[in-house]
């Protein structure tokens, strides 16, 4: 952490120094550490603090190690508005936890830390003084790994939008990369900010709001699998979407899509359910109408010529529920959101952003040079695709297969996720749930598992979250409890995702 100037904050070494100073909490941790016990939190989170405080960690900014380790502690942070940039978590299988902690071993001069295999003493000397801490003998340590275990899951319902999940069980050097590029990322944010023409008070304000929307989330709704959904869930994942959106409108971006499979908003399950995503445009438009802009909202018109005329089944009357819904009491419709198509004709000079409903191609007929001609004609303003299905069809002729279809799937992929939800399932059913992607801009990837409760509830606990949206061999090692880097076929209850990916 050299390279960045943080001071090093590790509770083990001030725990130790306590310990062997004799202090008076050097007492009383001592008793629990001992025991193979974790040091209770009062005692921890006074040491942390006050370490904290301390002039350098102020101005150079800290590395906190092994610390919180509990909610209590995460909340002691919180309460005194310490929040890290950045939540790493090592990702170690327990048998080589266990073998790595058992193997330790203490220099009683030097304070050195080594490993009988890993990390061995450089003299026979040295190996022959070498002694075993009282906390590193094997039961004690698998009685503070199913203790970490408990509380870890508790921890990362504070800090799940920042939290890294990194394959701990490959050379250190790797790792240290790893760790290194998040950090290296970061500060360039940072310094993105602060050159971007605020001030130090607005870029601070702006990580403030941030860190809060962060905070606001509720975690993933339960009773999913019930259709139709209640309103509360469906207004749930409308918000989600808005937030999203606008933060990624607000940091510059202008070619976004939308992508949310909850059965409610799928109309390919279900025609009927058009209605749904009806309203989730609407509270898109009437949002950034509330500031001001006018936001044009386009369907895609009949396409094709003779038998091949028409539009996507689940696109068909959804520009006559557009405007026969409500759009409030002011007005709205008319003045600062209009309806209209996908075209570069569609393109006025006084639109301020535009969102395109479910852009998709259909046998025969392709909709990305109507989209590519509309993108280009409106520049720099955003364009917002909702649940948009622009991969290549088979057409009769075989020309749509390969006629110019590199450039229509690089112009597809231009555009950035601002917001994904998709439910997972066994292999060939659409029940039960077994977890969740979710990538909400500008956080990472998120992958949650659904978990059955004794009371007959259920809850979303994250499994691991990642920079892109993960692979299926990534889904499969995350459920199954292996590490990343390991190579192997597409195998499981996930195989089949890699249909719909």
């Amino acid at each position: 952490m050299f390279l960045f100037g943080l001071v090093h904050i590790s509770t083990g070494d001030l725990l130790r120094a306590e310990v062997s100073s004799g202090t008076e909490i050097g007492n009383k941790a001592k008793e629990f550490m001992n025991a193979g016990r974790l040091v209770p939190d009062e005692i921890v989170t006074a040491m942390v603090t006050a370490r904290l405080s301390r002039e350098d960690a102020v101005e150079r900014g800290w590395l906190l190690d092994g610390y919180p380790r509990s909610f209590a502690q995460a909340q002691s942070l919180e309460k005194l508005k310490i929040r890290p940039d950045i939540y790493i978590i090592l990702d170690v299988p327990d048998e080589i936890l266990i073998n790595r902690c058992i193997g330790r071993r203490l220099d009683p001069v030097t304070r050195k830390i080594y490993h009988i295999k890993n990390f061995p003493p450089e003299t026979e000397e040295i190996k022959a003084r070498l002694v075993i801490r009282p906390d590193d003998t094997e039961e004690k340590v698998k009685s503070r790994l199913e203790i970490y275990k408990q509380n870890s899951e508790a921890i990362s319902s504070t800090y799940l939008k920042i939290m890294t999940k990194i394959d701990g069980n490959r050379p250190k050097e790797e790792i240290f990369k790893e760790i290194e590029s998040f950090l290296l990322q970061e500060q360039k944010d940072t310094e993105k900010m602060e050159k971007s023409g605020n001030t130090l008070l607005e870029s601070k304000s702006h990580k403030i709001q941030a860190s809060t929307s962060k905070d606001n989330w509720r975690g993933i709704p339960t009773r999913l699998n019930n259709i139709p959904h209640s309103r509360e869930i469906r207004e749930y994942f409308y918000k989600d979407v808005l937030e999203a959106t606008q933060r990624a409108i607000n940091d510059g971006r202008t070619r976004l899509k939308v992508e949310s499979n909850i059965p409610e908003l799928n109309p390919e399950m279900d025609v009927y359910r058009i209605g749904t995503l009806m309203e989730l445009v609407r509270v898109l438009a009437l949002s950034f109408a509330d500031d001001g802009k006018q936001v044009k909202v386009c369907v895609q018109g009949s396409m094709g010529e003779g038998a091949l005329a028409g539009m996507p089944l689940q696109l068909a009357g959804t520009r006559k529920i557009l405007e026969y819904m409500d759009w409030g009491d002011y007005g709205a419709l008319g003045t600062f959101i209009k309806i209209g198509s996908v075209g570069a004709k569609e393109v006025d000079e006084q639109d301020d952003m535009f969102i395109i409903v479910a852009p998709q191609n259909a046998v025969g007929n392709c909709i990305i040079d109507d989209l590519k001609a509309m993108t280009d004609a409106a520049g720099n303003r955003p364009v917002i695709l909702i649940n948009p299905r622009l991969k290549d069809l088979p057409g009769s002729s075989g020309i749509m297969q390969t006629m110019g279809r590199d450039k229509r799937l690089e112009y597809a992929g231009s555009f950035q996720n601002c917001y994904f939800f998709r439910l997972l399932y066994y292999a060939g059913t659409q029940y039960p749930i077994m977890g969740a992607l979710r990538m909400s801009y500008p956080y990472r990837c998120e992958l949650y598992k659904r978990i059955d409760e004794p009371s007959g509830k259920e809850k979303y606990v994250i499994l691991s979250t990642f920079t892109e949206r993960p692979t299926i061999d990534e889904i499969n090692d995350a459920f199954q409890g292996k590490p990343r880097n390991e190579a192997k076929n597409t195998s499981g209850i996930w195989g089949f995702l890699s249909g719909i990916f």
